[in-house]
């Protein structure tokens, strides 16, 4: 299987969020992981870090954040330039998948977890 290197939008330290347990299943499925989130710690044994410059390398944003606070994110995520997007549960809008597949990215509406469980990833 492939290795992604993921980009987790809305990652954050709190164990009880699906964000925290795909960045370990994803780490854990040997895939290299960039923590993006509100609140600085650390998941997977690596840094919780704000957006900054677009990284290079980033196969696929998986979106942890709702459409609303999307739209300041826009912008970094298209300079990124991944090869997907994973819109999971509660993430999808219409905007964003508009933006992304103006510029070749692919979208996909799903669970990062399922998809890591089911070898879809």
């Amino acid at each position: 299987m492939e290795k992604k290197k993921t980009l987790i939008l809305g990652a954050t330290d709190n164990p009880g969020r699906y964000a925290s347990l795909a960045a370990h299943r994803l780490v854990a499925a040997g895939h290299s992981i960039v923590n993006i989130g509100v609140k600085r710690g650390e998941v997977a044994g690596v840094p919780i870090q704000s957006a900054g410059a677009a990284l290079p390398d980033i196969h696929t944003v998986t979106l942890y954040i709702g459409p609303k606070r999307q739209p300041e994110y826009y912008d970094y995520i298209i300079q990124t330039n991944p090869k997907r997007i994973v819109f999971n549960p509660g993430t999808e809008n219409l905007e964003l998948e508009a933006l992304a597949n103006e510029h070749g990215i692919e979208t996909l509406r799903a669970c990062t977890l399922v998809l890591l469980s089911t070898d879809q990833y």
